[in-house]
């Protein structure tokens, strides 16, 4: 795996966002499922454990059908399981510090290294009787399941597996219990294997977007803007990337008035043009972590050598709503309190901040608490009201909205998304940030 992470770090190192880019190598689909899996595995060794001995149960059940897997089932299956095989019912008994959690799949086959089967359909072929037969025999006082009333990652049990899971239990089923924390802990928590490739996979995309946003592939007054849309999408597909979401690429341009998401005055799909500002969401993921990330650039004019000292100024105040934002990340706190202080420190830096951050992982929109939308900038009942935990990873999704002299005093919206980790005590970014506008065409520069 040494190897595997040296390639990915390595690969595609960048001078600034700026100047200088370099497409990313990245390894061999074997080696991805080689490295896929000693996460996964690292997760249930170390985080599992962890997470259940603070929630305080003894037992933790999953089950999981074909096509219709519990999210926290789907992001402990093997790389070279596409989808959980029949009905699988994942089984974690906590037996004390000394003899660990012991790990079990009631399933006809065992589930790669990571679940041995604990099920032999010839011997017993009901597998709810097998299931029932484990709880008892081990006599667990709490039994966590996933039910969850806010957080769809934590709600990953139907209605009639869990209707059939406590008919067969009988009068063990009064011991289970609903924690959004025990799926939300196991899915949140980033563990420093996991960290030690993640800047690797963070760099492809600052590898990739820049490239996108060149005179490699954007020609003024003859690119649109779903041209750069599909480059995007097919070199994701060569890199055999995830493409979790379908990129964006969108333009503000002098007279075009206020930026408002879901609200664009231009045509659809259109022509990008020297002058403009354009602006790139772009998510992808590999080794069953996902990367979000949004950057700017400009097109420059004929004779120009630089962006205008206004949009340059811009995305500075971006920058200064970023730092606000991390100055204000505090174990414990809940994601509202984080947006509160926040704003209140962005506003008193001089900017006109729009938040709406959100947990990267193993999901793009990932377990954790929501700090704002960007419809609303005010708390958020129930998934704003989850604490802050150590060890997670954060997408800085955020704005500021600034007037821009040169376009008339323009309300212009400065869009960056950038990931980072948060340990604790401190926050850093994955592989830095845009601090500068990429310029197209970067001779000009």
């Amino acid at each position: 795996m040494k190897s595997i992470i040296t390639a990915m770090a390595l690969a595609a190192a960048t001078a600034s966002f700026a100047q200088d880019y370099q497409r990313p190598a990245v390894p061999p689909l074997r080696d991805r499922a080689v490295a896929h899996d000693r996460l996964v595995k690292a997760r249930l060794d170390s985080v599992v454990p962890r997470i259940m001995r603070e929630v305080g149960v003894d037992m933790w059940i999953l089950v999981a059908s074909e096509y219709n897997e519990d999210p926290v089932v789907k992001a402990m299956l093997p790389a070279t399981w596409m989808s959980a095989r029949r009905r699988m019912v994942l089984i974690f008994h906590d037996r004390g510090p000394e003899k660990g959690v012991e790990r079990l799949a009631v399933s006809r086959y065992p589930v790669g290294d990571l679940f041995p089967a604990a099920w032999n359909p010839e011997e017993q072929p009901d597998q709810w009787a097998r299931v029932a037969q484990l709880v008892a025999e081990r006599d667990p006082q709490r039994i966590a399941i996933n039910i969850s009333g806010e957080f769809a990652l934590a709600n990953g049990l139907t209605v009639g597996e869990h209707r059939q899971l406590v008919t067969a239990l009988g009068p063990l089923a009064s011991r289970l219990e609903s924690h959004d924390r025990m799926a939300m802990g196991v899915l949140e928590t980033r563990t420093p294997e996991d960290m030690a490739v993640y800047q690797g996979i963070m760099r492809v995309a600052h590898a990739l977007i820049p490239e996108g946003l060149s005179e490699k592939v954007i020609t003024p007054g003859v690119t649109t803007t779903q041209d750069v849309v599909w480059w995007y999408r097919e070199r994701l597909a060569d890199l055999r990337q995830d493409a979790w979401c379908q990129p964006s690429v969108s333009i503000q341009r002098a007279g075009m008035g206020p930026a408002t998401p879901g609200r664009q005055t231009l045509p659809e799909n259109p022509v990008i043009l020297p002058g403009d500002l354009l602006h790139v969401d772009f998510c992808a993921g590999m080794l069953g972590l996902k990367t979000d990330t949004q950057m700017l650039a400009y097109v420059l004019r004929p004779g120009e050598t630089d962006a205008p000292a206004g949009l340059k100024a811009g995305i500075a105040a971006a920058n200064r709503v970023q730092d606000a934002l991390i100055a204000s990340y505090r174990t414990g706190l809940t994601g509202n309190e984080i947006l509160g202080l926040a704003r209140e420190r962005a506003i008193a830096a001089g900017t006109q901040p729009i938040i709406y951050t959100h947990p990267i992982g193993l999901h793009g929109h990932a377990a954790g608490t929501s700090i704002g939308f960007w419809d609303n900038q005010g708390p958020t009942a129930g998934r704003g009201d989850y604490p802050l935990h150590p060890d997670t990873a954060w997408s800085i999704e955020l704005a500021a909205v600034s007037k821009v002299p040169e376009w008339g005093g323009q309300e212009v919206r400065f869009a960056l998304e950038v990931d980072g980790f948060f340990d604790g005590s401190s926050f850093r970014w994955i592989d830095g940030r845009q601090t500068q506008l990429l310029l197209i065409p970067r001779a000009g520069r």
